[in-house]
């Protein structure tokens, strides 16, 4: 299934971080914290401003990007688990 986002929204994956202190101690997956960072996957046309116009989104697919903890929606495409959010939910992209 293809999937496009509409608007200003962006669909992230999560990038999985490594599950080791810097001690070596493996951290269970019930305790971990979801990752922040992820990879853009798509990206929908861009929000319409006061005049009526079409704004381009700052983010394209590809872009590693680092965004708030509980930003995003979480859903399930193709057996993916992936975050549909707002461009303003990203902070940041990463280089």
């Amino acid at each position: 299934m293809k999937f496009r986002p509409l608007h200003d929204r962006v669909v992230v994956r999560r990038i999985e971080e490594d599950q080791k202190t810097a001690g070596g101690i493996i951290i269970p997956d019930t305790a971990a914290e979801k990752p922040q960072t992820g990879e853009v996957i798509a990206v929908g046309p861009g929000a319409r401003s006061d005049s009526g116009k079409i704004e381009a989104l700052d983010v394209k697919s590809g872009d590693k990007v680092l965004f708030g903890k509980w930003s995003g929606t979480e859903v399930k495409i193709d057996n993916q688990d992936l975050l549909i959010m707002k461009e303003s939910d990203i902070m940041g992209v990463l280089q």
